[in-house]
């Protein structure tokens, strides 16, 4: 059984996690990161994060900005998600690692960062900017360029300093405000994750289904050239949640082979 904790974050924000505690001698430390418009209760991850409990001990969290708030079902804190840059997620990854590392429990076990969708960009980019701290990081059809913007939204929040993104399984307008497309500018370089990924060692894997996006596809396509050590693992017939939904309606062949193949990759990492 999982426990929700919170971990103060700052200017009103708040990081609400769960742990799923090992369920035998724990073999390292996972900690999920969510995509867009995601959230650590949506479908699959509790899912998730329990089988891989069976032999780690396993983090989800909730981005502060992710517009998820006390209710952890809806998006109820729309204000925030229309400033949630990259700066503010890897603060938030910052401070949630700093805090499991002062754990005593957590503190001695290897960490994995495992990333979906935009959440393996952000564990990709953790990893660069902390290579020391980190044992290897996974990403379930994650992004390589962290440019999820289109033109016209980019120019809407120049022009205007808003836009709005649909989210198609709630039908909301979110709000993405100037400072997001600012922070990506801005920090342009620290953000070029394929550019960084030449110099870099740390031990990835990148699990992808067959159908998942074409421009997501190409950028695993680009990392695989860059860093040819690095596993490009492609699930047949998964999509880019593996075939789940949210409300969860049970897992799917494709999910369980990328949990399966989440948990060789780790042993594998830790034995060498």
């Amino acid at each position: 059984m999982s426990r929700n904790f919170e971990i103060p974050a700052g200017d009103e924000a708040v990081l609400r996690c769960s742990h799923f505690p090992a369920q035998t001698e724990a073999k390292s430390l996972i900690v999920i990161a969510h995509g867009y418009k995601g959230f650590k209760d949506w479908g699959m991850f509790p899912y998730a994060a329990e089988a891989l409990s069976r032999e780690h001990e396993v983090i989800t969290f909730n981005f502060s900005h992710a517009g998820i708030g006390e209710d952890l079902q809806n998006f109820t804190e729309l204000e925030k998600f229309a400033r949630n840059t990259y700066h503010r997620e890897l603060k938030d990854m910052k401070i949630l690692l700093s805090y499991l590392s002062q754990h005593h429990k957590f503190g001695s076990l290897p960490l994995f960062l495992l990333g979906h969708s935009r959440g393996g960009g952000d564990c990709l980019l953790y990893a660069l900017d902390h290579p020391g701290e980190i044992t290897g990081v996974i990403t379930w059809n994650g992004v390589t360029n962290l440019d999820l913007f289109t033109e016209e939204q980019k120019q809407e929040m120049k022009e205007k300093g808003r836009t709005y993104v649909l989210n198609g399984r709630t039908g909301q307008q979110m709000p993405l405000d100037a400072i997001i497309i600012e922070d990506l500018e801005q920090q342009q370089e620290r953000y070029n994750i394929l550019e960084r990924m030449k110099t870099s060692v740390f031990p990835v894997v990148l699990i992808q289904g067959s159908q998942d996006g074409e421009r997501l596809r190409q950028g695993s396509e680009l990392l695989t050239h860059i860093r040819p050590d690095i596993s490009w693992i492609q699930i047949p017939g998964g999509n880019h949640t593996f075939g789940t939904v949210h409300p969860f309606a049970g897992p799917t062949p494709q999910l369980e082979q990328a949990i399966k193949t989440t948990g060789e990759f780790i042993s594998q990492t830790l034995s060498k």
